[in-house]
């Protein structure tokens, strides 16, 4: 027994002093060094997070269009740190004129942006002036808040849905999406302190796990749908409808809970001027909702193995794509929770709502109609569910790496997508929408390491680092490891980090350790190089029963590939090999191939590893 421990230990030891390996910044340096993250993967002994509890009575007005609110946060602070102030994050304020964006914006998309009209701390009133303030403000406390103590923030706001909806706003005039609605207490973490980097409409999001408690007063006849559970729908549904949404929650069958015509004739709701919608969601990274007064309201439900999930769809009359939507999310559920991640949807709910984001939320997602493609519907649909895992189960920092969230989506819309469409029908769109673009232009942003932080890379180069090569590398070590391996150890990082705040070196000790294997290599080879794919054949010989094939990894990814070997009789045949060919030499491997006849060609193909030069990866014996 006493040997058999020395001998784990002895490889853990191993894996940690290989993990040591890699690049790691100076601040992510400190937090190892401090115990809040540790080396095996794992949230360190002295790990800590913070968190609010938010009581929001929110109202929408569907004439002047402005959201208005109040606000209890009970911010606890379980840093070691004492707070001298609180970082007040407001994404919405991207639409003002002086904001920085990522890009054009139309005068729509404008608007004067969030206006404070109280800001209480602890029983203290503070004189703030949102006028000047960007996405991100910094108010500075009166008494600083202590470690391990807890304080109270009121805060009274309003601002207006800008016209243009994307992320959020008025999908039509009486349809909003309205989400980053409140003002909330930005993250302070063990790494960063107050993460006070802007948004810009590009990259995304990074929120602490809060617990919602919302109060929605929304206009006579309008329908809210919103993040976590609905707590009175006997307060605002008229009994016929009441009826059908409760029948939803128990139906595998879909139901139409509420017509176009149902909802425009005001049978809906109950008949007041204002209703009260409650909702309630705990330990989550962001809340929102969506309202309208005419859209199709479908539901079903879905049984997992320890809950039922109500799924529920919100879309114009007539939308091909979301008449089926229901359905979708159903299977949705059900598949990622058995095969990929394999780990149970986490939450009771999930919505679609039509609109202009593609776009995910908390147990919510905003699409865009593709009524003419069923077929890419269905995988936006995927790709946006899938983030449930990453980065709502897991609370990845999509604003400095979102290839920890989106190369994720990607790589679960893909083998979903095979069950859905079959894998050549898969692999075709994967390729095509993916892959194709970014290996075929050999501009220098394209080969950026995929390490690089994102606010730090702009265009295709920030999409194909945080969306294609990251799904890549992803499916390259699925290759590498084996499935049963790969689960495993991807079980392994998303226990460790579930609820917390992963970065990238967490996932990289957390594979290295799950697996039981030193993958410092492949991350090395993968997120920190200018790394493209190009494999060229440089020479092929037979003698006798055996095989040579010389090749050269000349963009230099670490990636499987076939060996299609032609014979002299016409036969042919096919060789899977994995990434571990390049694992001792990652610029040249010869395959060693046993063979019982004369070998015409030889021809590698990386199939969705698309090569930038397909045509020298072939040899004429």
């Amino acid at each position: 027994m006493k040997k058999i421990f020395s001998g784990m230990l002895m490889v853990v030891s191993l894996l940690q002093l290989s993990a040591q390996e890699l690049y790691m910044p100076r601040n992510i340096k400190k937090a190892y060094e401090k115990g809040t993250r540790d080396i095996s993967g794992a949230p360190g002994k002295n790990y800590w997070q913070n968190k609010g509890a938010y009581n929001v009575e929110v109202k929408v007005d569907a004439n002047t269009k402005l959201v208005s609110g109040k606000e209890t946060i009970v911010y606890t602070n379980n840093s070691p740190d004492s707070l001298n102030e609180l970082a007040i994050r407001f994404v919405n304020n991207l639409h003002k004129p002086q904001a920085p964006r990522s890009g054009f914006v139309s005068k729509d998309f404008l608007s004067s942006g969030l206006k404070i009209k109280s800001f209480i701390v602890n029983g203290t009133k503070y004189d703030v002036n949102s006028d000047d303030w960007s996405t991100v403000e910094k108010v500075k406390l009166k008494t600083a808040l202590k470690p391990k103590s807890k304080a109270e923030v009121k805060i009274e706001w309003e601002y207006p849905l800008s016209v243009q909806s994307g992320r959020e706003g008025q999908i039509d005039p009486e349809t909003f999406y309205v989400a980053y609605s409140f003002p909330r207490i930005s993250v302070y973490d063990d790494y960063n302190g107050w993460d006070m980097l802007p948004h810009s409409d590009r990259q995304e999001f990074y929120n602490d796990f809060n617990d919602y408690s919302f109060a929605i007063t929304a206009p006579k006849n309008y329908v809210v749908w919103a993040t976590g559970d609905f707590l009175n729908p006997e307060a605002v549904l008229q009994p016929e409808y009441l009826k059908r949404y409760k029948a939803s929650l128990k139906s595998d069958k879909v139901m139409q809970i509420a017509t176009e015509q149902e909802m425009k004739s005001g049978k809906v709701t109950k008949p007041n001027k204002w209703n009260i919608w409650k909702f309630k969601a705990s330990h989550i990274t962001d809340f929102c909702f969506a309202m309208s007064n005419h859209y199709v309201w479908d539901a079903a439900s879905v049984q997992l193995k320890s809950k039922r999930a109500s799924v529920q769809a919100g879309y114009k009359n007539g939308a091909k794509d979301f008449e089926h939507y229901v359905d979708w999310m159903r299977y949705n559920l059900d598949w990622f929770s058995k095969n990929w991640p394999g780990v149970e949807y986490p939450y009771n709910v999930m919505t679609a709502i039509q609109g202009y984001a593609d776009m995910e939320y908390p147990m919510m997602i905003n699409d865009t109609s593709i009524p003419d493609d069923l077929q890419d519907a269905r995988l936006t649909a995927d790709h946006e569910i899938a983030h449930t895992y990453f980065p709502f189960y897991m609370g990845i920092n999509e604003t400095r790496y979102a290839f920890m969230d989106e190369g994720w989506a990607t790589t679960l819309e893909y083998l979903i997508g095979i069950d859905e469409n079959g894998e050549e029908a898969a692999k075709e769109f994967y390729k095509n929408f993916r892959v194709k673009r970014w290996i075929n232009d050999p501009s220098a942003e394209q080969d950026q390491p995929v390490i690089t932080m994102s606010t730090q890379v702009s265009g295709s180069g920030y999409g194909n680092n945080s969306y294609v090569k990251a799904s890549l590398s992803y499916l390259a070590l699925k290759d590498y490891l084996g499935d049963e391996l790969f689960k495993k150890a991807l079980h392994h990082y998303m226990d460790n980090w579930n609820g917390k705040h992963p970065v990238p070196w967490d996932y990289f000790n957390s594979m290295n350790t799950g697996s039981g294997k030193n993958l410092n290599w492949f991350f090395q080879n993968w997120f920190y190089t200018n790394n493209y794919i190009d494999l060229k054949v440089t020479g092929a010989s037979q003698i006798n029963d055996m095989l040579t094939v010389n090749v050269a990894n000349v963009g230099g990814f670490a990636i499987p590939f076939d060996a299609l070997l032609s014979y002299e009789d016409g036969t042919t045949e096919k060789l899977h090999f994995s990434p571990s060919v390049w694992e001792k030499d990652q610029k040249l491997t010869d395959l060693v191939i046993p063979i019982k006849k004369k070998v015409k060609s030889v021809k590698l193909d990386g199939d969705l590893f698309m090569d930038y030069t397909p045509e020298n990866n072939q040899k004429n014996l």
